[in-house]
This record gives structure tokens, sequence and C-alpha cells, in this order.
């Protein structure tokens, strides 16, 4: 069961609830429907993690807003998910995110998944002090070691300290992502920019930046190979590296080198474009933080400096001219001239790469990608009888991530197109009020990962940006069965 879970293959059934606990009967006030006023058991545990008022505040008005019963109903499900059920705060100064049915803390899942919650920081002291706790677990994470992906709670160790790296007890697994090092940072500059609050940028904060630039530039391969090598022993590919844990040669052009891809999957061409894109707008945000708060003008020089080599190199290396679409990004480059077409459900993609902020949604490339990833010519997009988008290898054919859908619905500047997403998001739940990791395109009660807070959260914040801004009325015209 434990491979199982690490492997993210954890296999729901329809019926199956996310959290222990008796749930709670719930009828929306205010919830209208022009059929019937229905009523929905909540999924949400009697018991939760943390609770902040104004989160609750806003659930209640967003749910009075909506006449789709059933979208309020997943609404109210989702949005907390992440601080109901993985979210470990100590009262003070430190918080431990599980990503959800795994209990570890991932960089870039606990970045993604609290998220949604910092608009609300100067409401909620408490839901603030939360906040600040991830960011300072999370600089402390990258100071034990910047090449790791997730870590522990503690010292404990774990299942994968046998992987053939420089494992620490510290660190539950040590898969090298880019995005690894950029969500903390796009989450300090989130939370920074909203509250002002800059307690958090202290001596561990300029130890995690100086360790990001020292990894990002080893892993130019300027000079080698850098330190950072990985081998599992393993039936499944994606989950090792070749050529004795090195993975397979690039030309040192100025891109940075990642091993795995954002779903831990390993890398074919090491130059993952998404995920240099991220880059280079988590080194500019670390370099505003830098100079107007930590007056490090040099450390912000050299985050610049390092932004314009990568985004230099991503323009001459990044784009191929696609027979069919014209100009377009590829998935992954080596610098040698090879290139990989296609694109994974998980952030950053090349798919979500205006919702990160990397590209404006009106770039022509970008335009032209999109056309492409969202379409039978990218070998990972699945459509069938219960909907349609994007997974990838690390679930395997057929598979589609409601993140991929989600993410369409983020970039979209098509109303019609926004309302058919939700449609789908909303088809596709199996019946359990929650999102799941992926779902089968032609049985959506075929899905796996019963429990993952990330797409719950994830969910949750693209519902509240629609009432925000002004589209209740797209969605009240939404009909479910």
């Amino acid at each position: 069961m434990e491979i199982a879970k690490c492997f993210g293959l954890t296999l729901g059934l329809s019926a199956m609830a996310v959290s222990a606990g008796a749930a709670e009967w719930h009828s929306f006030v205010g919830v209208r429907d022009n059929t019937a006023v229905e009523s929905y058991v909540s999924k949400r545990p009697e018991k939760r993690l943390f609770r902040s008022e104004i989160v609750e505040r806003e659930i209640r008005r967003v749910q009075g807003l909506l006449t789709n019963a059933k979208l309020a109903w997943m609404f109210g499900n989702c949005f907390p998910n992440t601080l109901d059920t993985t979210v470990h705060f100590d009262g003070k100064d430190d918080t431990f995110v599980y990503t959800g049915d795994i209990h570890a803390m991932w960089l870039r899942d606990s970045g993604a998944q609290v998220w949604p919650y910092v608009q609300f920081a100067n409401e909620d002291p408490e839901l603030k002090q939360m906040l600040a706790g991830v960011l300072r677990r999370q600089f402390e994470c990258i100071n034990i070691d910047p090449y790791a992906n997730a870590f522990n709670p503690s010292a404990t160790g774990g299942y994968w300290q046998s992987d053939m790296t420089d494992m620490k007890p510290e660190v539950y697994e040590r898969k090298w992502e880019i995005d690894s090092l950029c969500y903390p940072i796009r989450l300090a500059y989130h939370y920074w920019k909203v509250t002002g609050d800059t307690s958090v940028f202290s001596a561990e904060w300029l130890q995690a930046v100086a360790h990001i630039l020292k990894t990002f530039r080893e892993q130019q391969r300027k000079e080698g190979n850098g330190p950072y090598k990985f081998q599992r022993k393993t039936e499944r590919a994606l989950d090792t590296m070749t050529n004795n844990g090195w993975g397979n040669p690039v030309n040192p052009v100025g891109l940075i080198a990642s091993a795995f891809r954002p779903s831990d999957d390993a890398t074919t061409f090491q130059f993952l474009v998404p995920s240099n894109f991220f880059a280079v707008s988590s080194l500019r945000k670390a370099a505003e933080i830098l100079e107007e708060v930590n007056q490090e003008e040099k450390l912000a020089g050299e985050c610049r400096e390092l932004a314009g080599e990568v985004e230099k190199a991503l323009k001459k290396y990044a784009v191929y001219k696609h027979p069919k679409y014209g100009k377009i990004y590829a998935f992954e480059v080596d610098g040698f001239g090879n290139r990989l077409l296609m694109d994974d459900a998980n952030v950053p993609s090349l798919l979500a790469m205006p919702y990160l902020g990397d590209v404006p949604a009106d770039d022509p490339i970008y335009e032209n990608t999109r056309k492409f990833v969202w379409s039978e010519d990218n070998p990972y997009f699945f459509k069938g009888k219960a909907g349609e988008g994007i997974g990838g290898p690390h679930v395997g054919y057929d598979m589609i991530w409601p993140m991929s859908i989600m993410m369409k619905a983020f970039t979209s500047r098509d109303d019609a197109e926004i309302k058919e997403c939700v449609e789908m998001l909303l088809a596709t739940d199996g019946g359990t009020g929650f999102m799941h990791e992926s779902f089968h395109k032609d049985d959506a009660g075929n899905y796996t990962r019963a429990w993952f807070a990330w797409q719950n959260s994830l969910f949750g914040e693209l519902i509240l940006k629609l009432v925000n801004e002004g589209k209740v009325e797209l969605l009240n015209s939404i009909r479910t069965e």
C-alpha cells in the first residue's frame, strides 16, 4: 500500500469520502435551483486541522450566490480541503502541509495548496501566521537540501531512503525538479504583496535564495554534470535516471536541467521548458524582494542576471516551428536540437504558463502552443465519453487530470470555453464531491487518489476567481443532472 501511495496511484471508489469523521447534513441556505432545492451531504470532516472564520464566511458568501446546488456543494467541500485536512500548524511559526494521502510535504504542492488563502490573510491574524509558518518551513527545507522535492515532518527517514542519491533523514524524496524551488518564491512574493509582512525574509530566506542560485547554476551544466545524480531500484522507468543517474546529455546553452517533471516523472530531455519559464519569473520576484526588503543589491543582481540568461536561451532553443500550428513552445529540449512535443497536466505545464504569470495569455507563440496541447497532436491529450483533457505518463493512457481542465479555464478568455470546463469538472467528480488526481476518459468513476488536496484547493480557487470576476451568471447558467 505504501508503494501505491508513493506513486500517487491510490485508486478511489465512487462512494469514498475523503476524510474520516461523520459527515454533517448541510442545506445550502440561499442556494437556489430552478428545478428543486437540493440538499447534499457535506464531505468536510467534523474535526478540522485549521479553521479560519474569514474562509468560512467566504464559502457561505459564494454558496449564496450560486444557483447550481452541486457546484455550491463541491465548492464547499473543495475550497477548504487543504485547511481541513492537511495543515499542521504549531500555533506559532511553523506549518507542515501534507499533500493529502501521502503524509509528506512537497515544496510544490504545499506552495500551491495554501495559495488561494493568502488573499484573506489581512482579515485573519491566525491565518496570516499559519501562512508565514508554511514559508518558514519551506525555506528550512530548501536549506536542508535544495535538490529534494519532498520532506518529512522531522528526521524520520522513510520509504525512499534506499534511493541511490545523497539522502538525508529529513528528506522524503530527492527528485530534483526546478519548480520545487520556484513555488516557495511565488508564495513568498504573493504573501508579501498582500500582507506587507517582511518578517519571513530573515537570514534563513537569504540562505535559501543563495542555495537556489547555486543549484540553478549547477544545473546549467556549464562545468560538468554537477553534484546531483539519482537512481532507484524500480520497474518503473520514469522513477529513475539513465546514464548512471545523470540523465540524458544536455548542451550547456544557458537553460537549467531538471531531472524530473512536476509529476515526479523523469524528464526525457532535461531542459524542461515550462519549468525554465517558471524559474525566470521566480528569480525576478526574488530579486524584487531582495532589493526592497533586504537591501541585498548584489544577490538581487545575480538573480536578475540568471533570469535574463535563461530567458535568452528559451527564446533561442524552446521554440519550434510546427507544420500545423506554427511557432510553438516545446515541452523539453536538450540544446542539441532535439525536442519533445507534448504537454503534461502537472503545473508548471505549457498550458499553465499564463496562470503562473510566466507568459502573457495573448503571446502568439503561447496561443499556438495552447491549440497544440489541447488536441490529439499532443500524445497525452485524451478524449472520451466522460470528458477531455491532458494527462501524462505518471498515471498512463486515457487518464485525464482535472488540473488540466482547470488550467484551460484559468487561461481562457472565452466564456463558453470556461463554462464547458466547469461543466466537465462537475460531471467528473465520480460522485464524491471532490477533485481527483485523474479520471478515465470514458468513466469518471474510475479515478486515482481520492484525497489530493492540491486539486481540491485549485478547484475552489477557480470558482472563487470566476465569482470575483463577475461571472456568477455564467456559473449559474450551468445545469447538472
